[in-house]
């Protein structure tokens, strides 16, 4: 037995020894050779690019439910939750946690890390190319963020990392002043870094040239957005835009490609998931307000985004046979107003969006070369861009009619089409027509159609009063803020756009 012992000893000495004789062959044996052992902000950028799209969450709850609903592009006869809170002006818990819920999480903290690791103090300081496009990217949703909810965490935003667990409000207004002077250096500085971002950019696949256009045309955006309420730095900034280059045509449209898989929560198009009979979205159908606006002026675009019958077809596809379903109204009211007993089916009767725009893997449109001009007409007209207004307001229609072939082929407006329309619509130089035009060139981009109407007041919505809603029969001014962050972060009560509710305005509707 002592014999064993003593050869149990002498072996373990014997190990230890080579152990401590060949610690780096060990340590190369614990690293995988497959693995990276460093992050390609490359990748992230992607990540965060996809997610600018949201998924059917947030479209279906905020984008077309909230954003269609109150800018009346959409219409439904469901009340109450998820499907009634939009056109009706009801307070749902879902539909106004899911953006601020969310999209900080799912494209602001990816885009936010790439910003901070390509910045001065991160791992690759020299990638000034990717840290602007990126910085653009991210202004995409935020904007939106602060569009919606008024103030909200912005410069503390996303900083669990450093501790900040109950990031501070920002106003609007330096929300605004921020992202304005971060786009003026994005525009100035996109192309002229050494790195190279190429297919990793799933916008335009690394072309500088239009992420310098993307920059000014955002820049343009945010500045006539608080054109009432701050005009000299709205001034000052239309024209830097201007200057800078904005888009030039529909080539130039800032769009997130989408896949028919795998994912219908990642890469597949939320507001078509949303809106296929499978999802609770199917009930919203084309609004009354936008489709007899189309009607009214034989507008070539009502024959390519709307239809009447089943989901699958047949479908009727004649623009002057679509009818819009009112807004504010339930399958009883619509009966009323029919003067009917029953509620005929609505998907006979009532103009849906037309399929054609509703595939999976269909792009989602983020800026829009027709909304540049309608914006350059606009700026034109106060006198702060010596353009002619009616050309821009021209183009900007032509654009809008003939943007749909990133759908589908089909989908053509021939510029004879254009032409009659604009000669049998003629530019009268107002504000309200070029306002009008814009909110029908945003149809899919409702975000935009709700907040240029809050700015611009323009078309002249007639707001529903439906029994119990929140506004007391006026068009929400605002989101109310995640209950979630409200509970949770006492900034939310000391620093927020206060009183939390949806009449309140944000700061740059002055309107």
């Amino acid at each position: 037995m002592k014999t064993i012992n003593r050869f149990l000893i002498l072996l373990s000495l014997c190990l230890i020894t080579a152990v401590g004789c060949n610690t780096e062959e060990l340590q190369e044996l614990n690293i995988n050779p497959t693995a990276a052992n460093e992050l390609d902000w490359r990748f992230v950028f992607t990540t965060g690019q996809v997610w600018t799209a949201e998924n059917r969450y947030v479209n279906g709850r905020v984008h077309m439910n909230l954003g269609a609903g109150m800018a009346q592009h959409l219409a439904t006869q469901s009340v109450g939750g998820e499907r009634g809170s939009g056109d009706k002006y009801f307070y749902h818990i879902d539909s106004h946690n899911a953006y601020m819920d969310r999209v900080y999480e799912t494209s602001l903290k990816p885009l936010g890390e790439v910003i901070r690791q390509t910045g001065p103090e991160g791992l690759n300081p020299t990638w000034t190319n990717l840290h602007h496009m990126a910085q653009v990217t991210y202004i995409l949703p935020m904007h939106i963020m602060t569009d919606l909810y008024g103030n909200v965490p912005y410069t503390e935003a996303n900083k669990g990392v450093e501790g900040i667990f109950f990031p501070q409000f920002d106003t609007q207004e330096v929300i605004y002043n921020d992202m304005l002077s971060k786009l003026e250096a994005a525009a100035s500085t996109i192309g002229t870094g050494p790195d190279d971002v190429g297919s990793a950019d799933i916008f335009y696949n690394g072309d500088f040239t239009k992420w310098t256009k993307l920059a000014n045309s955002l820049m343009l955006r945010l500045a006539m957005r608080m054109s009432n309420v701050d005009p000299s730095t709205a001034q000052s900034f239309v024209q830097k835009a201007i200057a800078g280059g904005v888009m030039t045509g529909n080539d130039d449209i800032a769009r997130v490609p989408m896949s028919s898989g795998p994912s219908q929560w990642f890469n597949q198009n939320g507001i078509s998931r949303a809106l296929i009979p499978d999802d609770w979205g199917a009930d919203n159908m084309l609004s009354s307000t936008l489709v007899d606006f189309m009607k009214e002026r034989n507008d070539p675009r009502l024959g390519l985004i709307a239809v009447t019958g089943p989901w699958g077809g047949p479908y009727n596809t004649n623009p002057q046979e679509q009818v819009g379903m009112p807004n504010g109204f339930d399958t009883e009211d619509i009966a009323q107003l029919l003067g009917v007993e029953v509620a005929p089916d609505r998907e006979i009767t009532w103009a849906r969006i037309n399929p054609v725009l509703l595939d999976t893997d269909d792009p989602f449109i983020l800026m829009t070369y027709a909304e540049v001009e309608f914006l350059l007409a606009e700026a034109a007209v106060k006198g702060w861009h010596s353009g002619d207004p009616a050309e821009h307001y021209a183009n900007g229609v032509r654009a809008s009619m003939q943007q749909w072939t990133m759908f589908d082929e089909s989908l053509v407006v021939s510029d004879a089409e254009v032409d009659e329309y604009l000669a049998a619509n003629p530019f009268d130089g107002s504000e309200q027509m070029i306002g009008e035009q814009h909110w029908a060139a945003n149809f899919m981009q409702w975000y935009e159609a709700y907040s240029n109407y809050r700015r611009t007041g323009f078309p002249e919505l007639t707001p529903v009063n439906y029994p119990g809603n929140e506004t007391g029969g006026t068009v929400p001014t605002r989101l109310r803020y995640n209950t979630v962050e409200a509970a949770l972060n006492p900034n939310t009560a000391t620093q927020g756009t206060s009183p939390d509710n949806m009449t309140t305005k944000v700061w740059w509707d002055a309107n």
